[in-house]
């Protein structure tokens, strides 16, 4: 982008969705595009609140005797939740000095970072659902306290979630919390297999396609030995499968070992999971209800576009959006601590 000497409000302008662009490519779609996410959009007009709910039938058919009366399929009504969206932004402002003074590349460098705010927030907002999700609520950076619960009003990942027709209760956290392992996984795997139920406490298939990871070195590690490590054909174990090759999409998840503020948090640090992206899987949902955007605020004067009493201009990035879970099938999580 060539530098301007004496910049124009309108060259900002004209440039703002080039340098939002830049700001939110640089923002890592980690969670976004890691497919634990159901994502879509909040459409205009209808209302500041979306429910979301299970329907489900049962799994199989019964047998039906010559001249019997077909039996009719059971259908279940799940649990519902009910969400509205929040709202982000933050503004900047793009001085007379800057402007004056041949400072324009501050300026562009200035409203990049604008654009990075909101695309960082909705990623650390989508991350925090795992960093809290043994939890029902956390207090957020604003010192807000959200409700992250699900439908069974237990937290997302717990050791007895209920089930809406039948008695039977399933765990989506692993016991005793291993840190990541060929024997972790393996015992993940066995948990989702037997702990996979729809509502009427019938087993559900379901492929648990995403392992999940802080960024954590040595989890990183693992992950990547689990999936990707072959021996030579010269070497001892020659021959030897790697039965997790090809079984997993690995999604490194750099939000989760932090805390409400986005800091470091070295006891979640060792957090890793399972996700299934099936249309049945993982029931964490997310709708935008405003993308993240970049616009010129009120209190600019028509004619110059500077503020009359500062003579800065300003910008504005902002984003809603709304994240719920469901129920906590489809996902599954080991603190890594070891705790029981």
């Amino acid at each position: 982008m060539a530098v301007l000497n004496t910049p124009t409000f309108s060259d900002l302008v004209a440039n703002k969705d080039i340098i939002l662009t830049k700001g939110l490519m640089a923002v890592s779609p980690q969670a976004r595009e890691s497919g634990i996410f159901k994502l879509g959009n909040w459409a205009d007009g209808q209302g500041n609140t979306k429910e979301y709910s299970e329907f489900e039938i049962e799994n199989f058919a019964t047998q039906k005797d010559e001249g019997d009366q077909t039996e009719n399929a059971q259908v279940q009504q799940g649990y519902t939740k009910t969400v509205s969206p929040i709202r982000f932004a933050k503004q900047i402002s793009i001085t007379w000095e800057m402007r004056k003074y041949n400072k324009y590349q501050q300026a562009v460098q200035k409203l990049t970072g604008l654009g990075k705010l909101v695309g960082n927030r909705y990623e650390m907002d989508l991350q925090h659902r795992i960093t809290f999700g043994t939890a029902t609520s956390y207090t957020t950076k604003e010192g807000q306290t959200r409700s992250i619960d699900c439908g069974d009003d237990f937290a997302l990942y717990y050791s007895a979630h209920t089930l809406t027709g039948s008695a039977t209760t399933y765990r989506n956290i692993l016991a005793n919390n291993p840190q990541l392992s060929a024997g972790g996984l393996e015992a993940m795997e066995k948990m989702n297999v037997e702990n996979t139920l729809n509502n009427f406490g019938e087993k559900m298939v379901l492929d648990y396609d995403i392992l999940w990871t802080t960024d954590d070195a040595n989890t990183l590690n693992t992950a990547r030995e689990l999936l990707l490590s072959t021996a030579k054909i010269s070497a001892p174990n020659e021959g030897v499968i790697n039965v997790n090759e090809g079984k997993y999409k690995h999604v490194k998840l750099s939000y989760v070992a932090t805390d409400a503020n986005g800091a470091n948090d070295t006891t979640k640090a060792k957090y890793w999971g399972l996700s299934s992206s099936s249309e049945e899987g993982s029931q964490l949902y997310s709708d935008l209800a405003e993308a993240p955007n970049v616009t010129a605020l009120g209190g600019l004067t028509s004619s110059n576009a500077e503020n009359f009493s500062t003579d800065d201009w300003f910008f504005k990035g902002s984003g809603a959006w709304s994240i719920v879970a469901v129920v906590g099938r489809g996902n599954s999580l080991s603190k890594g601590d070891g705790s029981a």
